[in-house]
């Protein structure tokens, strides 16, 4: 790997990883900005890599096991287009309604921002599902292996 690649890569896990622990608190995906800052990091160290592969196989499984009926896929379809819903809600920005017992600052936080977050957060989970469906959907064999391989790293700590 070229010094510009390395260092490139580098610069961009570590932004990833710290900007994705500050938003974590916040409505959007942090979680997602934790791992692609540890997938990047993990080019480079082995402390990161140790961290990526468990919970890339537990978020497989948990995938996989998210679409192994419909009434899981119909409510998984339904919150990602309530969490878009919200989005829309959001960057729509209505006025504070009177019952609103709370301060002005505590409606809709975030504005725009948080709007658009939930938006995208929405489209990656919809996207999400339709890989889960077309890869693990009545996949029995891939299913189990991947509970084999989260069995065996988990038993590797």
């Amino acid at each position: 790997m070229t010094g510009a690649k390395r260092i490139g890569l580098e610069v961009a896990g570590w932004a990833l990883l710290v900007i994705g622990i500050v938003a974590i608190p916040l409505p959007g995906p942090g979680l997602l900005g934790v791992f692609a800052g540890l997938l990047l990091l993990s080019q480079q160290y082995d402390w990161a890599e140790k961290r990526v592969e468990p919970v890339k196989m537990k978020a497989l499984l948990g995938a996989a096991q998210g679409v192994e009926s419909w009434p899981k896929i119909i409510l998984s379809v339904v919150a990602a287009l309530l969490l878009a819903g919200a989005g829309v809600f959001w960057i729509v920005g209505p006025e504070q309604p009177s019952w609103w017992p709370l301060p002005d600052l505590l409606w809709l936080p975030g504005g725009i921002w948080t709007g658009i977050t939930q938006i995208a957060s929405a489209i990656f989970a919809l996207g999400f599902i339709v890989y889960s469906y077309r890869r693990y959907h009545g996949n029995d064999e891939e299913i189990q292996e991947l509970k084999d391989r989260v069995e065996a790293l988990s038993q590797k700590d």
